[in-house]
C-alpha cells in the first residue's frame, strides 16, 4: 500500500473506489488488488 498526497491518479484506474475509514481516505480495487493507497 502506498501513502500518497493525492489520490487523483489512482481514482481513474478502472474498478477503483475511494473509501473513507477512520478519518483516512483509501483507494481499493477489487479488479486489480495491487492498487491500494492511503491518504491522511
Amino acid at each position: 500500500m502506498k501513502v500518497r498526497r493525492s489520490l487523483r491518479a489512482l481514482k481513474k484506474v478502472p474498478g477503483s473506489k475511494v473509501v473513507r475509514r477512520r478519518g483516512k481516505l483509501y483507494v481499493i480495487n477489487k479488479q486489480n488488488p495491487r492498487i491500494k493507497a492511503r491518504q491522511g
